[in-house]
């Protein structure tokens, strides 16, 4: 299994895998042809207030990512990372999607983490228990 992360704006190619959009918003100027996505994830992106307080303040990565990580303890998000862990499962490759220009700092990375089971999330629940069943699922794999 691997976990790329691609911008929405650089060309999709072959070796992309399944594609998964994990912003709220639409990528401006780029349509759904273009963008070959197998799935678009929103409720995985940061809420947007989250989302426009890191973009008002980047220098406050762990804040920012600390309160997503949260942020993904909710039901809604929770039931979004589970398809994505079913994607995960079921392909070789799967390149998240982002539109941030911050090639280093985006909730792709945060997720992205969270996939390759290197983060664990602040509470025992949400995503810690799809965190604990992919790394399972892995080690069955091995």
């Amino acid at each position: 299994m691997a976990i790329l992360l691609k911008r929405a704006y650089d060309p999709p190619s072959r070796s992309d895998g399944a594609r998964v959009l994990v912003d709220r918003l639409w990528p401006r100027g780029i349509s759904k042809d273009t963008a070959k996505l197998a799935a678009w994830l929103r409720e995985l992106a940061p809420s947007n207030e989250l989302r426009m307080w890191f973009h008002a303040h980047p220098r406050q990565w762990t804040a920012f990512r600390k309160s997503y990580l949260k942020e993904l303890c909710d039901p809604k998000a929770e039931a979004s990372l589970q398809q994505l862990y079913d994607l995960v499962d079921a392909k070789k490759t799967v390149t998240l999607v982002y539109a941030s220009r911050n090639l280093e700092r985006n909730n792709a990375t945060v997720l992205k983490e969270l996939l390759d089971g290197m983060r664990k999330p602040p509470t025992s629940s949400g995503p810690a228990k799809a965190v604990a069943s992919a790394a399972q699922r892995a080690r069955a794999r091995r």
